[in-house]
């Protein structure tokens, strides 16, 4: 399975930067953040806190490592990435409808501000591996197994 290679340096220093952000991220989850990200977990979900913040962790870590050495299947890892974008949303809404304190976000106006840059994440993985520009040629290669 090859995915076209129309991405140019730029998408891909973005693609790399966005790995190296949430290899960061995920390794924040398991260390010095920990607390930080357990109050993003919303108070609504039937999930051990702890729990969800080191399966998210360990998640962010393999995408990160994902986006940047698995160059060849870089369009669905792009989709899985700005997918995983999209499941983290509910977090950063509790945060902001909770009024949770973390990452320096102490007010509302913090947190509802962070919220608009949830969709550039999403944005950000789908340009940056070409998911956007190469979608066409997963439902071909869908079809063609069919």
């Amino acid at each position: 399975m090859t995915f076209s290679t129309r991405t140019g340096p730029l998408r891909t220093v973005a693609r790399v930067a966005l790995g190296a952000f949430l290899l960061v991220a995920g390794t924040a989850h398991l260390t010095v953040a920990r607390e930080a990200f357990a109050a993003q977990v919303p108070s609504w979900l039937p999930l051990d806190t702890d729990a969800v913040v080191v399966v998210s962790g360990v998640v962010e870590l393999l995408l990160g490592a994902a986006l940047i050495a698995l160059r060849r299947y870089r369009v669905p890892i792009g989709w899985v990435v700005a997918g995983f974008f999209v499941v983290v949303l509910p977090g950063n809404i509790a945060q902001y409808v909770e009024g949770v304190s973390a990452f320096g976000l102490d007010s509302d106006g913090a947190r509802l501000t962070r919220l608009f840059f949830q969709p550039v994440l999403v944005v950000w993985a789908l340009w940056s591996t070409g998911a956007w520009q190469d979608r066409d040629s997963l439902r071909t290669r869908g079809r063609a197994r069919n």
